[in-house]
């Protein structure tokens, strides 16, 4: 009969996860914290009603629904899980009614502990923290046994079947490990459907750039090549004004090569060289900028001999862009540092600043053709720079707060001429990762 209760329970306790997997494909707002935390509430209070009643104890899997709508829900959800088994638990009534209240509130500590490191873990992380939290409150439920039986002058030997105490945790911890995995799949599922559509965005877009920017650069080349004939037979008032005309065509032939280059990265040299060298190239180029920006940029490159195989001219373009840009969000007397590590297979170039930072919404549109938080500028430069990392099979990584700073990852594999060749004619989509 136990057994047959608490495999109702772990039904129920999966039956919230499942109906958010359900219903997220069908509207966006089962997605939120105050949903999701309803439907845990009601879970919780399916299991304490469905409960096996045996040895003067209550078997049931109430603090499963809990601890995943603190740790996935977040506090609002776990609140509202919280308070709806305090509720039903003092409806129940009972001698230890205050013993059920002091265990609910102690088992939600150790989850509302844990979110703090959970969000920043992988998947397999987060399922061991769920667990973990479930090895927690059976402690926690045995241990309030013990005190409740010794307070009633009993002692500290229970009459429990043992092979039933093994099934109850045994049920317990797989219904909180089997709903972590359907959980997991979920957010899996969001991300890349999310990656999805953002690549196909950016396909779309790179197509239109292409077609567009090939058919604006040819008549542009004939009207600057006919205005710089008329500028040398030009020598009277008019003739400084075609400098100005002749710099804003430069500069609109330059936005034209970038949406090219964003469209397809043209690799015309490939060779082989160290990765520290071109930072330092590149710290030396952009030494002055920052100084004129009132900015401090510092480098702490790994001495190993690192290399790539690649464009040196276009990797150098996209990592000038990307330390440019941090160059740009800092204020005075900030301090921008690019720093690497690396082992046989891949290196990482950390470029951090301590400038305003991005909000989630703006880190969500990094990389967005046409998208800047600058209050000049295209938001070529970035988009750029990211395809060019991507097509060298390379990824980037992007962490901010508003008002502290952000950080950029570089991943770049070891240089191999095949892989990159590859690659090349792949035309892999930009994927951006956000943490």
């Amino acid at each position: 009969m136990l057994a047959e209760k608490l495999l109702l329970q772990l039904l129920i306790v999966l039956a919230p996860v499942l109906l958010c997997n359900a219903l997220t494909d069908y509207k966006k707002k089962w997605n939120s914290p105050i949903i999701c935390g309803s439907m845990h509430s009601q879970a919780a209070i399916a299991c304490m009603i469905f409960s096996y009643s045996n040895y003067g104890l209550i078997w049931d899997l109430r603090y499963a629904p809990l601890i995943l709508a603190v740790l996935y829900a977040g506090p609002a959800g776990g609140g509202m899980v919280i308070a709806s088994i305090i509720g039903a638990r003092i409806m129940m009534g009972g001698g230890s009614v205050h013993y059920a209240i002091l265990g609910c509130l102690l088992t939600s500590i150790v989850p509302y502990l844990l979110r703090t490191r959970f969000w920043n873990a992988s998947s397999n992380r987060r399922v061991q923290f769920t667990l973990l939290s479930g090895v927690w409150s059976l402690i926690l439920c045995y241990l309030t046994l013990l005190t409740y039986h010794y307070l009633n002058g009993n002692t500290f030997k229970l009459f429990i079947n043992i092979p039933d105490l093994l099934l109850f945790a045994l049920i317990y911890t797989a219904s909180l490990m089997l709903a972590a995995k359907l959980y997991e799949g979920l957010i899996e599922k969001n991300r890349m459907k999310e990656e999805i559509l953002k690549a196909e965005k950016l396909n779309t877009l790179s197509e239109l750039a292409a077609s567009i920017a090939h058919e604006v650069r040819n008549p542009l080349t004939v009207v600057k090549g006919f205005l710089q004939l008329m500028q040398q037979d030009e020598k009277g008032k008019n003739y400084e004004y075609f400098g100005l005309v002749l710099s804003e065509l430069g500069r609109a032939e330059a936005i034209i090569s970038d949406y090219l280059n964003f469209a397809k990265p043209k690799f015309e040299k490939l060779e082989e060289f160290a990765l520290k060298d071109i930072l330092k190239e590149i710290v030396t180029l952009l030494e002055p900028y920052a100084v004129k920006q009132g900015v401090q940029l510092e480098s702490e490159l790994d001495t190993s001999d690192f290399c790539l195989y690649t464009d040196r001219n276009q990797l150098k373009q996209a990592l000038v862009n990307l330390v440019k840009n941090a160059i740009e969000a800092t204020s005075e007397e900030g301090v921008v540092t690019i720093h690497t590590r690396s082992d046989q297979t891949h290196a990482s170039v950390l470029i951090t600043d301590n400038g305003k930072g991005m909000t989630p919404e703006q880190l969500s549109r990094i990389g967005t053709l046409f998208y800047t938080t600058k209050d000049k500028g295209t938001g070529l430069g970035t988009s750029v720079s990211l395809r060019i990392i991507e097509t060298i099979k390379g990824k980037v990584f992007y962490q901010s707060e508003t008002g502290l700073g952000t950080t950029v990852t570089i991943v770049l594999p070891a240089g191999k001429k095949e892989e990159l060749v590859s690659s090349i004619i792949n035309e892999e989509p930009t994927v951006v990762k956000i943490m």
